[in-house]
């Protein structure tokens, strides 16, 4: 193949954009030569650049999953109580608990379609949230209605004590807290705070132990034999392999001292935050309780641990960004 002919084609395309340095078609990955705002655009398309030309109407949608669920500020809630993102959304607002349906994109993205046919249990369900009731009277609510009801109760709770939350940290209480209504919500985000301060006082307790027990000699030899085998700063293609490897996908990173690098990356259908060695790629600070195995876990296993407190309701996110 003639690669400067391939370099010199020019493609003319309508893509949506996300935000970021990159936009997906569906056969490949292409770097944004200027960002733009997030939307539907027209990208001319040279080589494995893309050049944002104008805005354009959403194009390619038709052929693409359809997803359900029900609307949470901008996050559609399905089944098993998955809580994603909603990408592009329309400037007017759906109404909260509307049902609603999206586009899976070439990425994984979820890309807002349309809002659907409200029936009864929207409205019921919509009713029983303005005036404070929880649903255990409220009859004919599906699962996916009921997860997007308890989301709402939990998000108020989390405004009013200023305890943070992800969705994937209450997947398998939304239910009950829907049921049992606002103190269930509460004692949720109460629960989550004390496994996060019992984490923080443990991690202190480990610092104070590793600093007894350093020892200084030769300390400065030590430090130019790490720098000579130090990962270059500005090579993140280990890091985003390893978690492209274990079906994670990277957002954003920023070096450290000490030759440690963090790595922001989403994985089912959250984002989280964790501090790696730049050369092991094992986990310094994994952003989420392991009980004190941080340093247990490499880059590449950590998504199959959070996989599994996910799934068993154990997670509790300890870094935010």
């Amino acid at each position: 193949m003639d690669y400067r002919k391939f370099l010199a084609k020019t493609e003319s395309v309508v893509l949506p954009y996300l935000g970021g340095g990159t936009v997906d078609t569906a056969t490949r990955r292409l770097r944004i030569t200027t960002p733009v705002a997030p939307g539907w655009w027209r990208f001319e398309l040279r080589g494995r650049d893309a050049i944002a030309r104008e805005p354009a109407g959403p194009e390619g949608l038709e052929g693409l999953p359809r997803v359900r669920g029900y609307l949470w500020g901008t996050r559609l809630v399905r089944e098993g109580a998955v809580a994603e993102p909603l990408e592009l959304m329309p400037e007017e607002q759906p109404p909260v608990l509307a049902p609603v349906s999206a586009r899976r994109w070439h990425d994984g993205a979820l890309l807002f379609d349309g809002v659907e046919f409200e029936g009864e249990a929207e409205d019921q369900a919509r009713r029983a949230m303005e005036e404070g009731h929880p649903l255990s009277s409220v009859k004919g609510v599906s699962a996916p209605l009921r997860a997007a009801f308890g989301y709402v109760l939990l998000e108020a709770a989390s405004r009013t004590l200023g305890i943070r939350f992800v969705p994937a940290e209450a997947r398998t209480r939304v239910q009950a807290i829907a049921e049992k209504g606002r103190a269930e919500a509460e004692e949720c985000l109460r629960t989550l705070l004390r496994e996060r301060e019992a984490h923080q006082r443990a991690l202190v307790a480990r610092q104070e132990r590793a600093l007894t027990s350093v020892l200084v000699v030769e300390a400065h030899e030590w430090d130019q034999s790490r720098q000579r085998t130090q990962t270059r700063p500005g090579d993140i293609s280990r890091a985003e392999a390893a978690l492209h490897r274990a079906g994670a996908r990277l957002l954003n990173h920023r070096w450290l001292s000490g030759n440690q690098l963090e790595v922001t990356y989403a994985f089912m259908e959250e984002r989280f935050i964790s501090i790696v060695d730049a050369n092991s790629l094992q986990v310094v600070d994994a952003g989420v309780c392991l009980a004190g195995a941080d340093s247990e876990v490499t880059l590449e296993s950590l998504p199959s641990v959070i996989r599994e407190a996910i799934d068993t309701g154990v997670l509790v996110v300890t870094r935010y960004g």
